[in-house]
């Protein structure tokens, strides 16, 4: 075996590790673009510029806009899946969903509540345009959503909700409110509409609160 012949393994790993590198690269830059801008208001030469990746690098990730979109939507949807988990995979409490609702405030706060959220906002610009995209930003929010849900079970399997109370249902108007609350927060350029959009699906959530007693909080 020749010298050459030992080291092609190697030089292949290092390209594919390059090649790892500059897709993602594309896509955070794809990510920061289109959050602000927006997906239809963003080129594909406005992402190989804030990349610094050459046209060819582009196409040879990305057959086309459509394609990259597609990606980014999975990129982007694993990214707030990874946040959310943080705070809700281990929800059992009220005081937890309050920790949540103000995290999500404080974040959007430091944009002046302007962009909304990431999801919402592709799957207002996706959804009659894209099929597949839309397909994908459903799944994501029902897995959001599951998450808010699957709380609220263990909330009502602990005690602390009252038996009638339905996690499902709560969860959906949680993340209305909250999808509701991003689009009015960016209309307004003021996080506000948002933090009444969330505590007044927390207070209906509340109502379902058990007292310690074992009394329903009324």
């Amino acid at each position: 075996m020749t010298d050459e012949q030992v080291a092609a393994p190697t030089n292949r790993r290092r390209i594919s590790q390059r090649g790892i590198a500059t897709r993602e690269r594309i896509l955070e830059a794809a990510n920061r673009l289109m959050f602000v801008r927006g997906v239809n208001a963003t080129t594909l030469d406005d992402v190989r510029e804030a990349s610094q990746t050459s046209k060819s690098q582009l196409y040879h990730h990305f057959a086309d806009k459509q394609e990259l979109v597609r990606a980014l939507v999975k990129y982007r949807g694993a990214l707030v899946l990874q946040r959310e988990r943080g705070g809700l995979e281990r929800l059992r409490s009220f005081s937890g969903l309050v920790r949540w609702r103000n995290a999500l405030v404080q974040a959007n706060s430091l944009n002046n509540g302007k962009y909304g959220c990431g999801l919402g906002s592709m799957a207002v610009e996706l959804s009659d345009q894209d099929e597949q995209a839309r397909s994908m930003l459903f799944e994501t929010f029902a897995a959001w959503e599951k998450l808010i849900s699957d709380g609220l079970h263990r909330m009502r399997d602990s005690g602390a909700l009252r038996q009638d109370a339905d996690p499902q249902k709560l969860a959906t108007g949680l993340m209305a409110a909250l999808q509701g609350g991003y689009l009015l927060a960016n209309a307004a350029h003021n996080v506000a509409p948002m933090e009444v959009a969330l505590d007044m699906a927390l207070d209906h959530i509340k109502s379902f609160l058990v007292q310690p007693s074992g009394e329903p909080t009324r």
